[in-house]
């Protein structure tokens, strides 16, 4: 089956956010962002409990099983909200039995992808992120479509909320929460560098990095052991060099990776590397454990995504220590601050081959809401689905976070996700091969341009 697909990774315009509150309103590139937010009091109905929806449901009290795969593991920050949500589903729906599979991230895209090919041993339910990732399966006619499911959260479920999940007109994923990717900072080893502020603009990070390094603190952490890690150091670098229609058109296959811009965005990267900003032992390490070396203050700067802000949080002795921003620009005549890396993107969806489809997709939506919810409370990201009861105890740092997507230009998908599967895996070689300092700046599209066409 060829289809169209209908995504919104670059929401141009704005996701209008208060700081309890999320809507997404895609707009023509050249257009400003929107004035105005919608206030908690204004998004938010007012009931306390997430269990509770106005949707008629196919649920019946017959007994079923039902199996899930996701990725949030017992280390994973999303991992209290899908436990949470699911314990209010089995009280909601105690006649309905969830077997449920955690696995870890890498492990989990090659698992998923083996299944959706054989076509075997697939779950009812299963996360999975948008846009190329999720396309690819819905190319394979292995996901249920959520058309009607769907349609019956429409006053709680923007649409736009939904761009990243659309194929051919047609809905195929529940989306969760949407993050960004964030670079953090810990204060008080930048204090110890001379710097009381995050550096806000991109000469002022290298001087910042400069003076850190000359007191002997390394600025940044990144996991070479995830290559997803890298590409969240290599995608803002890349984006605030060259803009982010440029970069959201390469990803899409509307235009090649032979671009000069993106060879010296390349560079830059390396530069930064030749010149001690990054802990050499990081080049091994897996991502929890250059995380925690942040929080431990071996390295001043952390970029992820937004959903680290709930680790965060949760340190009472380190929060006091972190903000958040986003990378600055590099090239001002090229892009601008507002350009961020990511969006709308974990989903869960349902396979057609589950002989309780049905069931499955109107659990999958309520569970998908209820791990919205709690996903924010915890500080894990900004909601896809409108926010209810009470919000005003959401940490600082995902407060801070929606300050930025308030004012965002536009969003390009990270880049394993907006890709297909076909170019996904030379893309994260050739990152890996940057990080390694086996490909500079010519080489990396060289052989990307070689290779995805």
């Amino acid at each position: 089956m060829k289809m169209k697909r209908v995504v919104s990774v670059l929401l141009a315009g704005v996701m209008t956010l208060a700081l309890v509150a999320c809507g997404s309103t895609p707009a023509p590139a050249e257009q400003p962002a929107a004035d105005t937010a919608a206030t908690t009091e204004e998004a938010a109905p007012a009931a306390d409990t997430a269990a509770e929806t106005t949707a008629d449901t196919a649920i019946s009290d017959e007994p079923v099983t039902l199996t899930m795969w996701c990725i949030a593991t017992e280390g994973d920050s999303n991992r209290h909200a899908y436990e949470q949500a699911i314990a209010d589903m089995q009280t909601k729906y105690p006649n309905v039995t969830l077997e449920w599979e955690a696995i870890e991230n890498e492990a989990y895209k090659q698992k998923i992808s083996a299944a959706m090919a054989s076509g075997e041993g697939l779950p009812d339910i299963f996360f999975t992120w948008s846009c190329a990732f999720l396309g690819d399966f819905v190319e394979q006619d292995r996901v249920y479509c959520l058309d009607d499911v769907l349609a019956k959260y429409s006053d709680e479920l923007p649409e736009s909320m939904l761009g990243n999940t659309t194929y051919d007109g047609k809905h195929y994923g529940v989306p969760t929460t949407m993050n960004i990717v964030a670079l953090f900072a810990n204060m008080d080893l930048l204090a110890q560098a001379g710097w009381d502020k995050v550096p806000e603009n991109y000469d002022e990070l290298i001087k910042c990095c400069d003076d850190l390094v000359a007191a002997g603190i390394i600025p940044f952490g990144c996991a070479g052991g995830e290559t997803w890690c890298v590409t969240e150091y290599l995608e803002p670098i890349i984006e605030k060099s060259i803009g982010a229609d440029a970069l959201n058109d390469i990803f899409l296959g509307r235009a090649t990776y032979n671009n000069a811009d993106v060879a010296k965005a390349v560079d830059t990267f390396q530069e930064m590397i030749d010149k001690g900003y990054f802990d050499p032992a990081g080049a091994s390490l897996p991502n929890d454990d250059v995380k925690a070396n942040f929080i431990a203050g071996r390295t001043a700067f952390y970029q992820n995504g937004t959903w680290n802000c709930a680790d965060f949080a949760n340190n009472e002795e380190f929060l006091p220590k972190v903000k958040v921003t986003e990378f600055p620009v590099i090239d001002s005549s090229k892009s601008k601050l507002g350009q961020l890396i990511g969006g709308p993107s974990d989903t869960l969806a349902v396979t057609a081959s589950s002989p309780n489809a049905e069931v499955a997709a109107e659990y999958a939506a309520e569970l998908g809401k209820l791990i919205c919810h709690y996903g924010y409370l915890d500080g894990c990201g900004l909601p896809a689905w409108t926010p209810y009861g009470d919000t005003s105890n959401i940490n600082p740092l995902t407060q801070s976070v929606a300050e930025i997507c308030k004012n965002a230009d536009s969003y390009v998908l990270f880049g394993d996700t907006a890709m297909s599967a076909v170019d996904k895996d030379p893309y994260l070689d050739a990152v890996a091969k940057v990080y390694g300092k086996k490909l500079d700046g010519q080489g990396f599209i060289d052989e990307l341009a070689g290779a995805i066409r």
